[in-house]
């Protein structure tokens, strides 16, 4: 099934922290490489006063059920150090499943599609450039969800590019 994640990252070396987890990601077998979006520069949104993150969208092919794939995300934010102090807050790295195939979940652990991704421009507009022809499960077309965003706090930055997994 096609999934989507999204990759956040606001502390530290934020940049390496966005290729360290698209590198983790496909370590571990069940997850094929599709594409991965751009890098923005984007406000926080809500929560305390931070500093800006770097944002990317990652497209795969899972062959795992979406728990396993969540599980993987949270331990690769581990892995990177991430402290799940303070919600909405500053964090090395933050890697969300957004949506996995048309799986609908109310899971509170596992809520699919992610419950905030149709309000979130920094999500939409990397994940519109990797795959403009995207859909939200329920939601409809990325690009019409995008039209009633404010985006004026998403940032590209032309400078930065993510690898794809090796």
């Amino acid at each position: 099934m096609r999934v989507v994640l999204s990759l956040g990252s606001n502390l530290g070396r934020r940049i390496d922290y966005l290729q360290g987890a698209l590198d983790a990601l496909f370590d571990a077998p069940g997850l094929t490489f599709v594409a991965v979006s751009p890098v923005y520069e984007t406000d926080p949104v809500g929560g305390p006063e931070q500093d800006a993150f770097l944002n990317a969208v990652v497209i795969a092919e899972s062959m795992l059920a979406p728990r396993v794939l969540l599980d993987r995300a949270h331990d690769i934010e581990k892995a990177f150090g991430r402290e799940r102090l303070e919600r909405w807050g500053p964090r090395t790295l933050d890697v969300d499943l957004i949506m996995a195939g048309d799986v609908v979940s109310g899971d509170p652990e596992l809520t699919l599609p992610h419950p905030r991704a149709h309000e979130r421009a920094f999500v939409l507009i990397p994940w519109a450039q990797a795959d403009p022809a995207a859909d939200l499960p329920g939601l409809g077309p990325v690009s019409a969800l995008l039209a009633g965003l404010d985006h004026s706090g998403v940032r590209l930055r032309a400078d930065l590019c993510l690898e794809p997994p090796a």
